[in-house]
């Protein structure tokens, strides 16, 4: 398993690609509320992105049709963004984007609620988020990469919520899918031993419910088979000599 290492310049780039990208994630997120179609966001989320002078790096990636992913409830990712779809109150939802600076990719989630929402719902919210900081605790020169994800799963297991296993974080840069591929749940191994350059999108995925998922018939769309809720937190993380930073929180 070949995992680059940035050099000092493409970590400047990657910055602030990530950087531009929670520029545009503080927006969608004012923009979230009821009445609103998944679409619009989409259209917000692209035009913010170029508004920058970057490029949305979904858009037709594999064929995707859109900027952002945009997955209500029970839809764990790759919602495809509808004008029919519209947000109602109480729901929750998924927003995963990223964008290329310079040559250099982003990647990030975040699951919002959408007006009031259940007391379940937030919880799930939290812990999802939660879950990626317990995990990022080993993301560390040294350590090993399934130290990340058995640390999500140990945080996530006690609350019996399903780790989604079919979809994993990844490793990124000059491409938006780099090696490693990085599971939420516990592997039997440590993995490769993690080094200082290293950039990584971890990105845990957690059903109320069960774990197991399905495909919707437009091949994208990824739902919890038992149409439980779903939350997703993703950041793009670089691996330093200390403690990691965190590329795609940024301080207004």
């Amino acid at each position: 398993m070949a995992i680059n290492i940035k050099s000092s310049r493409e970590i400047e780039l990657m910055r602030e690609s990530c950087k531009i990208l929670g520029k545009v994630f503080m927006e969608m997120e004012q923009f979230v509320r009821p009445g609103i179609s998944t679409k619009d966001i989409d259209d917000l989320g692209e035009k913010l992105i170029r508004s920058y002078g970057c490029v949305p790096n979904f858009l037709n990636y594999e064929g995707y049709p859109a900027s952002v992913c945009v997955s209500v409830n029970d839809e764990v990712v790759h919602g495809i963004p509808r004008k029919d779809r519209i947000l109602q109150e109480g729901d929750i939802v998924s927003l995963d984007a990223g964008l290329i600076y310079k040559g250099y990719h982003s990647d990030m989630a975040r699951t919002f609620g959408v007006g009031e929402i259940s007391e379940d719902a937030k919880l799930l919210i939290e812990r999802t988020k939660a879950s990626f900081f317990e995990g990022i605790k080993y993301a560390k020169d040294g350590c090993h990469l399934y130290d990340i994800s058995g640390a999500i799963d140990n945080y996530i297991s006690k609350f019996g919520y399903g780790i989604v296993k079919e979809l994993v974080g990844h490793g990124i840069g000059l491409s938006l899918h780099e090696e490693p591929q990085i599971p939420n749940f516990k592997q039997w191994r440590r993995g490769p031993k993690l080094r200082s350059g290293m950039t990584l999108a971890i990105e845990p995925m957690i059903n109320m419910g069960g774990a197991d998922v399905c495909w919707l018939d437009d091949d994208w769309t990824v739902v919890s088979e038992d149409e439980s809720l779903s939350a997703h937190y993703e950041n793009t993380v670089l691996i330093t000599d200390g403690e990691p930073e965190i590329l795609t929180l940024i301080d207004m």
